[in-house]
């Protein structure tokens, strides 16, 4: 149960840092994000899990970071039961195989332009986590692994990123550091238990609009006293 908890929170939060830097790069993507947030019903209120499956932008924006920035980009290793022969390849027994689901999200045989930051390419496709949903190319997407070894995270991951950014989205307006260029951003990686930025991402939570909105009603009350 830690070791669940442990890779889960590490791997949440890695991608969380990618959303925003991604976001903070696109200015374009954040407006959207940020206008379907505010689309929803009863938006003063506090983000709440059932507003996730509302929020079809968000979740498109999600998938094409664990397309593009896969917190695990080898997955977890298996070893061969017996002698395999995949697609014309023998594996022996007790051979350890790694999954390069890093190169094969790059593989433009499988995705158009896909060095591209493109969420748009999620939105009305019925691209799922388990990579099976073409006939043609299975298992292109499946950033949790697939069939009955994929990670059992799954379901609290998907929450926590979407509650998470949800959350964050919908309290703040986010901006970089002043001395920061996002244009010039620094995008390495660097590989622990999870592939996160070589750099911290540093942002600066800015509430100004709320700030407004308050001193504009104290205004008010004061001149109606």
């Amino acid at each position: 149960m830690q070791e669940i908890f442990f890779a889960d929170s590490e791997t949440t939060s890695a991608s969380v840092e990618w959303v925003l830097m991604e976001l903070l790069r696109n200015p374009e993507t954040m407006i959207k994000v940020k206008n379907e947030i505010s689309s929803l019903e009863g938006s003063n209120k506090k983000f709440e899990e059932s507003d996730i499956d509302k929020l079809t932008y968000l979740q498109a924006k999600i998938k094409e970071i664990l397309r593009l920035h896969l917190p695990v980009p080898l997955l977890v290793p298996r070893s061969a039961i017996e002698n395999t022969n995949f697609m014309g390849s023998l594996i022996p027994k007790n051979t350890q195989v790694f999954v390069n689901i890093w190169a094969i999200s790059r593989d433009d045989e499988c995705w158009e332009e896909p060095l591209s930051f493109k969420p748009e390419r999620f939105l009305g496709s019925k691209i799922d986590y388990k990579g099976q949903h073409y006939d043609f190319i299975p298992f292109d997407f499946i950033p949790f692994g697939a069939s009955r070894r994929s990670c059992p995270g799954l379901p609290l991951g998907h929450r926590m990123m979407h509650f998470v950014l949800g959350s964050l989205f919908h309290e703040f307006d986010w901006e970089l550091e002043s001395s920061t260029n996002p244009n010039t951003i620094d995008m390495n990686e660097k590989i622990g238990l999870a592939m996160r930025k070589l750099e911290p991402l540093k942002v600066v939570p800015n509430k100004t609009c709320h700030m407004i909105l308050c001193i504009l009603l104290l205004y008010l009350l004061k001149r109606n006293a």
